[in-house]
């Protein structure tokens, strides 16, 4: 089926072909490893993960999908030289050199990263490749040298700049994001990795050392300018590196376009003499409650806070994915619970169909109104990715199809489209009904779904804590592919 996705580079949706045949080059910017990920960090992650399904089971693509790790940084350097609590106490006494300080730092909280993004459906195996940015140190210092080469760097006081007013004389800065240049002062030099929107100047390709700060030799124009790389050269030398140029889709939130994106457009044409990303995809801002996440507000939150609070990563997944990505999406608990029972409608209309099928499972093609829901489900998906689209199609099949007037034929047809559109959401398990049917007391049916909860998101100690309590209440609880079963000791 045709995908289409809004490219933000032509600011148009636009029919998605891949520059390689059967094959797409898809590259986010990843984690920057310095403290727990916050919900917000969630929804852009969430979003190349739906874009990477959707291209696989729908577009029929082979997705070669790539996340980097941003670890090394304004923000890493600055906190694992005092380091967090929970580091002190999972890593002990830090070094005396920064640059194990840094690796270990953000070694920590990258695991902790992968353990967040696991736990909502976000699988590390779907990954082509995860690479750390201090892996490709040659890379980035061969891309400094090629853009100095043709005009657009210069070193000033140990450290090198892109030249921003001799690449608007060559070609467009603004790309991706409407600059006003009436501020731009040629010249004027930016040292910090992250800068406001208005600071349109020359940005920094390699900061000089600074005391107490990890450090790197470098050797530029007869130079050693002994330092690190700047935020913006990573990603542009590890794509070019993994993905080649130029390569099919490259996202981020939509906060990212600028300066970061429109600086990686910049400084890998200036050096690499070509276009390097086909089509910019990006998803807009996750607020709470109808307002910015704050600390300051009380609406801040990462996973973890959201599990002490006993919701189902899997709703999280659910919520996120239900709202189409360019929109704005208003992170409720209110919305959390409505998204829950409309996830759940659709469990339950699985287990029904399990029940009329006998626990078979045949392609969508092998009946009619499958396939004709699978058809209007995924063309609203291969349109951009509009979800709320998808299951109002799906939802309003269930209103008029109900399970019970599905015969056995229908039944399994159906459930191998439900399981392919599982393939896209990752929400629901494939099997008989669990524990109702055995007549389970209430608090161990309660006792078995935190226990899944609890593996879910990786705390394995309290898994196995619940799953004794089971055992101790006279049943066996054993995982399934799709989840969990209850027996009688």
């Amino acid at each position: 089926m045709q995908i289409h996705i809004s490219n933000t580079l032509t600011r148009s949706v636009e029919s998605f072909t891949s520059a390689r045949a059967g094959v797409v080059r898809m590259y986010s910017c990843g984690p920057t490893p310095y403290n727990y990920a916050h919900i917000g960090n969630l929804r852009a992650f969430l979003f190349p993960d739906l874009l990477q399904r959707v291209l696989r089971v729908v577009g029929g693509y082979k997705v070669q999908w790539v996340m980097n790790v941003t670890d090394i940084d304004d923000k890493t350097i600055r906190d694992s030289a005092v380091g967090s609590a929970e580091w002190r106490t999972e890593m002990g006494e830090q070094s005396a050199d920064p640059k194990q300080n840094l690796k270990r730092f953000t070694q920590f909280y990258t695991d902790e990263f992968v353990r967040d993004i696991e736990a909502v459906g976000i699988r590390k195996s779907g990954f082509y490749k995860m690479p750390f940015a201090t892996d490709y140190f040659p890379q980035m210092q061969d891309l400094i040298r090629r853009i100095a080469a043709n005009g657009f760097a210069y070193e000033r006081g140990g450290s090198v700049y892109f030249n921003v007013g001799a690449w608007r004389k060559a070609d467009k800065y603004g790309k991706l994001f409407n600059i006003d240049f009436d501020n731009f002062q040629e010249g004027v030099r930016i040292d910090a990795d992250e800068y406001e929107r208005e600071s349109v100047s020359d940005f920094v390709l390699w900061k000089g050392h600074k005391e107490g700060e990890p450090a790197w030799d470098f050797e530029f124009e007869g130079k050693d300018v002994v330092g690190r790389p700047g935020w913006h050269i990573e990603c542009s030398a590890m794509a070019h590196e993994i993905l080649e140029l130029p390569f099919d889709i490259h996202t981020g939130g939509v906060d990212l376009c600028f300066p970061h994106h429109e600086d990686e457009i910049a400084q890998s044409k200036a050096g690499y003499g070509v276009e390097p990303v086909n089509y910019w995809c990006h998803n807009e801002f996750l607020e709470v409650e109808g307002e910015k996440m704050s600390k300051s507000k009380g609406n801040f939150f990462t996973l973890r806070d959201l599990l002490q609070k006993g919701i189902d990563t899997l709703d999280v997944r659910w919520l996120m994915l239900s709202v189409h990505y360019a929109s704005r999406l208003n992170f409720t608990f209110a919305g959390l619970e409505s998204g829950r029972k409309a996830r759940l409608r659709v469990q339950e209309y699985i287990y029904d169909l399990w029940e009329r099928a006998q626990g078979a499972i045949a392609p969508a093609t092998t009946h009619e109104s499958a396939q004709s829901l699978r058809t209007s489900v995924f063309q609203e998906l291969a349109n951009d990715l509009q979800t709320p689209k998808a299951l109002a199609e799906l939802f309003t099949y269930l209103n008029r199809n109900p399970a019970s007037g599905v015969d056995a034929t229908q039944a399994a047809s159906l459930l191998g489209f439900l399981q392919e559109l599982n393939n896209i959401f990752d929400v629901w398990h494939f099997s008989a009904r669990p524990a109702q049917m055995l007549n389970v007391p209430p608090e161990v049916q309660h006792l078995a779904e935190e226990r899944w909860k609890a593996k879910r998101s990786k705390n394995f100690a309290e898994s196995d804590r619940l799953r004794g309590a089971i055992a101790a209440l006279g049943f066996v609880v054993k995982d399934t592919k799709d989840g969990f079963a209850l027996e009688k000791a």
